[in-house]
């Protein structure tokens, strides 16, 4: 009799918090409902973590992480974050400028003088929004290996993107006239962050990113010199088959992508943004302003873009967010912050096929429906 009234008394606090929160008492169920069709026995996963008004409103796994061992995918499994990455890249430049050590128009000769005169006068702002007009460095990279099928390429370090970039003669178009989405720019700020603080990228990471918040378990990968715990392995399907993607000939680059992260992690860093533990409100605002180029900044295919530091700032629905995807190998993920409704949506994926940005506003969608 006991047990049954505590097992009621539960039932109730849980339906209160959700209520409270804003969200409806159908919530949780409403998306298993999404996940269900996508989800089957022995699949690839999902990580997923709802925050309403401060409070966690659905923390879930779905799936498998690992294949072969049949481990499932719980709130610490460890994905690769790909370019949701970019978001902790720009905090720690911004760490360094908080600290005096550089500033956002500081130029690239500054810190690597021997580039090339088509980049010296780029500058850290310009790296942050994506419009250094720096080349593509996928594109050149794969170049210099004409036949060979992606699997053997060797990986490239964000320090082998530098020296990359150092060969190219000239920019894709003149500094600050266009906005073009840049993992090179991002590679660049990861040895800069080096260069400065005499650290290298992933400890200086950890010292003043992951540690301050609590982030255990998160690291920026280098293998042989550090491990993910609870690790989540990349799929993709061919012929109705689950196959091995976990790497790429990129896949060693830090900067623009190296992070891997759960959603155990991730709910506090996402406290950390709320509560300005790292930078005050005034010093992140500078991270939230669109940047500005002639005749607007706009995505490959022609729509409008907003994009700040290591941020994407379009509306949803004429709904404020600050957001990021990440897309690499076998991995999907993404951060949707819906700051004035203090709501935030974190989906970690181990298969490319997933379409989680419409996953994640999907139950931005539900959010609002039961409000």
């Amino acid at each position: 009799m006991f047990q049954a009234t505590n097992r009621l008394l539960v039932a109730i606090a849980v339906v209160l918090m959700l209520v409270s929160d804003g969200v409806a008492e159908s919530f949780p169920k409403q998306v298993d409902e999404l996940f269900a069709p996508i989800v089957t026995n022995g699949s690839p996963g999902f990580a997923v973590l709802v925050i309403k008004n401060g409070q966690v409103a659905l923390k879930q796994g779905y799936g498998l992480a690992d294949l072969q061992a049949k481990s499932p995918v719980t709130s610490s499994t460890n994905f690769r974050l790909a370019s949701f990455t970019k978001q902790f890249t720009a905090m720690a430049i911004m760490l360094l400028a908080h600290d005096g050590k550089l500033s956002y128009d500081d130029k690239l000769e500054r810190f690597f003088p021997e580039f090339p005169s088509y980049g010296r006068s780029i500058t850290i702002r310009q790296l942050l929004t994506h419009t250094s007009g720096l080349p593509d460095y996928e594109d050149i990279y794969e170049e210099k290996f004409p036949g060979v099928a992606t699997g053997a390429i060797p990986q490239i370090t964000d320090d082998g993107v530098l020296k990359l970039l150092e060969q190219q003669t000239k920019a894709m178009f003149a500094l600050g006239t266009q906005w073009h989405y840049s993992n090179s720019g991002y590679a660049v700020l990861a040895r800069i962050v080096e260069t400065v603080s005499g650290v290298p990228f992933p400890d200086f990471l950890k010292q003043r990113i992951f540690d301050p918040v609590g982030m255990r378990n998160t690291v920026a990968f280098v293998k042989g010199r550090n491990e993910v715990t609870h690790r989540a392995f990349g799929y993709r399907q061919q012929q109705g088959h689950w196959i091995d993607s976990d790497q790429s000939p990129t896949s060693a680059v830090l900067g623009d992508g190296g992070i891997y992260s759960s959603i155990e992690d991730l709910q506090k860093w996402d406290a950390a943004l709320a509560n300005h533990t790292l930078l005050s409100a005034a010093e992140m605002n500078v991270a939230l302003g669109a940047v500005a180029v002639p005749g607007g900044a706009r995505r490959n295919d022609g729509t409008p873009v907003q994009y700040g530091f290591g941020w994407f700032l379009d509306p949803y629905h004429r709904r404020a967010r600050m957001y990021h995807d990440g897309e690499t190998s076998g991995f999907r993920t993404t951060i949707q912050r819906f700051v004035d409704e203090r709501l935030t949506i974190i989906i970690l994926s181990n298969r490319r096929e997933a379409d989680v940005d419409a996953l994640a506003l999907k139950i931005a969608d539900l959010v609002e429906a039961g409000e």
